[in-house]
């Protein structure tokens, strides 16, 4: 197996046979992605006591149900017999799950609750209370986003989140009422390693001018549109933390988007004082692109869309996207986003499309031995960070930067190697103490 600890994530030297080992990948199943936080689903998927959805931590799948109580509860969908789904819907309503293989029944909370011909398989020999499905321990709802993680070591949510927390409040507070997801979403296949996907939406808007140039051009009738995605475009930046990214290009107006209809933007020029009340002037103005919450988590603000990016061995992910719309909007203006999403980031999306072509190709060139002794560059950037920059928090630096990939980079080798949460904690800390040593020695020299 590759050995992780000689793996330059600070340095941005990043070994490709971290997208295509086997070996790594069990190990990041059993390091990243069962001891991280990961998104479930969205409050407005769970509208009733019964509701559920089933989705996945990794590749675990779960279902996640609203309780009789209001709250919500997740479990490994799993019969604790044989090992079959104990639901084979996506979602729906119900009062119980049974396993269509044996019959046995579990309640809301995953409690077994029947066991078939109990008194003759088993003289009642079965002490149902120890055989309910898996639970997840800690699950929370941040402002309608339902965040679960099997471990006990991992921090607090909003400790985790960090400040990152600024970005993705800029979404979750931007309208009267939070947002709530379009029915249905979207779910497809693309053939690479869940780390591209990820980290693309942490921090690379550096692949924007030439990879969707010619979606630009198309979408865009205004010039000025048009630059923003250009070589030359708009300022921006990027944000980096606790292995989270942001980044976006400053918008100078706030005005029509061409990517919706009049319907949205009629509405949102009449919301623009109450959003500028509710998360600021300055963050409405340049906190709206590319994010994504280790590990695997990531939305655009630009476009309405947030996704998880599911991992399905090395080589492949399946992605499951919904739309977002402002839940107190009218009825018109959430069907001009959700069209206006689907056109832009969506399987058959102009934007969309260009990005799955990258990562299949780069996955498909990584099937060559030599290809996977070579060395990718990740410096853009290096050793040009700032913090406290036009105040928004975070490490900054450019948004044409890798800062947030290299972050991204360290939180996954942090987990690969099995370092605990407290001690991650105290090696963030250490970190930052020599970031602000290296300014200091900086500062010194330059005067």
């Amino acid at each position: 197996m590759l050995d992780i600890s000689t793996f330059d994530a600070a340095g941005g030297l990043l070994d490709p046979r971290i997208y295509t080992d086997e070996d790594v990948y069990q190990q990041e199943l059993k390091e990243v992605f069962a001891r991280s936080w990961l998104f479930l689903a969205h409050e407005s998927q769970l509208p009733k006591r019964g509701s559920f959805v089933q989705t996945y931590m990794g590749e675990d799948p779960v279902l996640v149900v609203r309780q009789r109580d209001g709250s919500v509860k997740a479990f490994l969908n799993q019969c604790r017999h044989r090992g079959m789904r104990i639901c084979r819907a996506d979602e729906g309503t119900s009062k119980t799950f049974t396993c269509s293989y044996h019959g046995w029944a579990y309640d809301l909370e995953g409690n077994l609750i029947n066991v078939p011909e109990e008194d003759r398989a088993y003289r009642h020999d079965i002490d149902k209370s120890k055989w309910g499905a898996l639970k997840v321990p800690r699950v929370t709802n941040y402002k309608g986003l339902i965040f679960g993680t099997w471990s006990d070591d991992v921090p607090e949510f909003e400790e985790y989140l960090g400040e990152m927390a600024f970005y993705l409040d800029a979404v979750l507070d931007r309208y009267d009422g939070g947002i709530e997801l379009v029915p249905g979403g979207m779910k497809w296949v693309i053939d690479c390693n869940w780390k591209f996907a990820a980290e693309q939406f942490a921090s690379d808007m550096y692949h924007a001018p030439i990879s969707h140039a010619s979606a630009a051009i198309a979408l865009f009738e205004d010039p000025e549109m048009q630059r923003m995605m250009s070589a030359k475009g708009a300022p921006g930046r990027q944000f980096a933390g606790n292995g989270h990214g942001s980044g976006s290009y400053w918008v100078r107006v706030f005005g029509p988007d061409p990517q919706f209809g009049p319907a949205f933007n009629a509405w949102h020029i009449a919301e623009r004082e109450a959003i500028f009340e509710r998360i600021g002037e300055e963050r409405a103005h340049k906190v709206h692109a590319h994010n994504t919450i280790f590990p695997n988590f990531s939305w655009l603000g630009l476009s309405n869309t947030l996704r998880v990016w599911h991992p399905r061995g090395a080589g492949q992910i399946e992605v499951w996207a919904w739309a977002f719309v402002p839940k107190n909007a009218p009825q018109e203006v959430k069907e001009d986003i959700a069209a206006g999403s689907q056109f832009t980031f969506s399987p058959a999306g102009v934007f969309e499309t260009d990005d799955g072509e990258n990562w299949t190709e780069v996955q498909s060139v990584l099937r060559g031995h030599m290809a996977r002794q070579n060395t990718f560059n990740a410096q853009m950037g290096l050793g040009y960070e700032e913090r406290d920059t036009h105040g928004l928090p975070g490490l900054s630096n450019d948004v044409y930067s890798e800062t947030a990939a290299r972050g991204f980079y360290q939180r996954w080798k942090d987990l690969m190697l099995g370092t605990s949460w407290s001690e991650i904690t105290k090696l963030d800390e250490a970190r930052r103490a020599a970031e602000n040593f290296g300014k200091a020695e900086k500062e010194v020299q330059s005067s």
